[in-house]
């Protein structure tokens, strides 16, 4: 399988400097450091390539974020006051562009920011809360709870039955794409439970036999997409309209065609997203 969007990072998080707060500061004053170039959170390239800058050596350390360091270089992200928005045209064709590891950079850093902007206030106790751990950690000073970045775990799946595959649509895609369904897990429920829910309650077919195929983080805001296959018991789709706009069987050969680019009654996911993956790994 090849290598999925947003991972293979190739940075060192460098845990031992997230409990030393000196060698952290120190890691910023580093003349070598560098500095994520984003536009709030779209990032700026440079020769198609991620943009990096020196960073100001007044910086603060409690208003930047260590990605990670490699070849004994640190590299950082400066955080922001709002929370990020969607996704951009010019974010789509830059996510396009970027390598693999790239990619995973930006991935953990737009993450991680966003985290931040998000959870300003302690959910324990309502005070504002202060970053710490080389800024993978925000604390509360008035009643000491510390609190980490979060991921939420998201099942994205294919039913198959007689050698077709299930696909749906949802109305915010782009005109004619359809993509593997998907859905949050909840509380309490395992990878394979919340892949037989989700297909039951947005296509009303029951599944057996889940497996594993691959994960992915996904920064939109801070998702681990866990990506599945199931096999329906039977082929009768009663299709949930609040969730999908539409639901259809399609062949291996009109998945093969789709992902080829050639004519089709479908288009799929952008190939940086692990629904493409998954279609690919299906169809072969």
């Amino acid at each position: 399988m090849k290598e999925l969007g947003f991972t293979g990072g190739r940075l060192d998080r460098a845990d031992q400097l997230r409990h030393d707060p000196a060698a952290f500061a120190a890691a910023l004053a580093d003349p070598a450091a560098r500095l994520l170039i984003l536009d709030a959170y779209q990032p700026l390239m440079q020769d198609g390539r991620l943009g990096w800058t020196a960073i100001d050596p007044a910086a603060s350390p409690e208003d930047h974020v260590l990605l990670g360091i490699e070849d004994a270089t640190p590299y950082f992200a400066r955080l922001v006051p709002e929370p990020a928005m969607g996704r951009s045209f010019e974010m789509i064709a830059a996510l396009h562009a970027l390598e693999a590891g790239e990619a995973a950079t930006y991935a953990a850093a737009r993450s991680v920011i966003d985290w931040h902007a998000r959870h300003g206030f302690c959910a324990k106790c309502g005070h504002a809360t202060e970053p710490f751990r080389a800024g993978w950690a925000r604390r509360c000073p008035a009643c000491g709870t510390e609190h980490f970045p979060r991921v939420d775990p998201v099942v994205i799946m294919i039913a198959e039955h007689d050698g077709r595959a299930l696909l749906g649509r949802q109305p915010a895609f782009p005109p004619g794409r359809y993509s593997a369904l998907a859905g949050f897990l909840e509380p309490g429920e395992s990878i394979e439970e919340a892949v037989a829910r989700e297909l039951f309650e947005e296509a009303g077919i029951r599944v057996r036999d889940v497996r594993y195929i691959a994960s992915q983080p996904w920064p939109f805001p801070s998702s681990l997409m866990i990506a599945c296959v199931a096999t329906a018991i039977d082929d009768r789709l009663t299709i949930d309209r609040t969730e999908l706009e539409d639901a259809m069987w399609v062949s291996r050969d009109e998945v093969r065609a789709a992902l080829a680019g050639n004519a089709s009654r479908f288009g799929v996911p952008p190939s940086y997203a692990i629904a493409h993956t998954l279609l690919e790994a299906w169809a072969e």
